[in-house]
């Protein structure tokens, strides 16, 4: 009878040794992806997930963001948008958008007719000096848009921008 020999540490005795073979070139296989492929999608096909390849016109948002800002762990940020709010014209999305976040899409917030205001606040994180978009939705169909350029001095989401 053939002697079982012990493991490394840390790997199943039950695992044969063909399988600890399969998973040390299958770990090999994703290490050598391009790094193109294993990157955060840009903001423009961030944009064209959530409208659709739908074009967004200039106008009716207004973005407030700092301009200038100390520590990009928490920017405030207020998206209002000229609708009635009635059930024939109502905005029924508005989402955030930036440009060298670790993710594009920030947030995505539903509205409907009942809202009052088509008026949303809250604060993101911002991993270094970009631009930031706000789109909101129409009822119909029609989507609209604001830019706002920020400075961040102390950024945040410290991770691989490049």
């Amino acid at each position: 009878m053939s002697e079982r020999r012990p493991m490394p540490s840390g790997v199943p005795s039950s695992l044969p040794r063909r399988g600890v073979l399969a998973l040390g070139a299958a770990s090999l296989l994703v290490l050598s992806r391009p790094r193109a492929a294993l990157a955060r999608p840009s903001l423009e096909a961030a944009l064209a997930a959530f409208t659709g390849g739908a074009p967004v016109h200039d106008g009716r948002v207004r973005l407030d963001i700092p301009p200038l800002v100390e520590n990009g762990n928490a920017v405030g940020v207020t998206v209002s948008v000229d609708s009635p709010m009635a059930a024939s014209d109502h905005v029924t999305r508005i989402a955030l958008f930036n440009e060298k976040n670790p993710q594009a899409e920030v947030a995505v917030f539903h509205l409907g007719p009942r809202a009052g205001q088509a008026r949303v606040a809250t604060r993101i994180r911002l991993a270094t000096s970009q631009t930031v978009l706000a789109v909101a939705q129409m009822s119909d169909g029609t989507f609209w848009a604001s830019r706002a350029s920020v400075i961040v001095t102390l950024a945040a989401c410290i991770e691989d921008l490049t």
